[in-house]
């Protein structure tokens, strides 16, 4: 087992810091988004982009632990 390389560590905390750190951004009701207010809107689609940054990093990993089959 290694180390997980920096570009997947870096993928994996996008959505981490995008839903954690960014509440005071976003921390409002008035625009409504597909009937959504915006601060839900931003956590639902965070979760959905959360599935896409988790195969990137998944993708950078299998490329780098191609060439080390044992």
């Amino acid at each position: 087992m290694s180390k997980p390389s920096t570009g997947a560590l870096s993928l994996a905390l996008i959505p981490f810091a995008a839903m954690c750190f960014s509440v005071p951004l976003w921390d409002r009701i008035d625009p409504m988004i597909l009937g959504l207010p915006f601060n839900l809107f931003w956590l639902i689609a965070w979760i959905v982009l959360s599935s896409l940054c988790m195969w990137g990093a998944y993708r950078v990993e299998t490329a780098r632990n191609a060439g080390r089959l044992p």
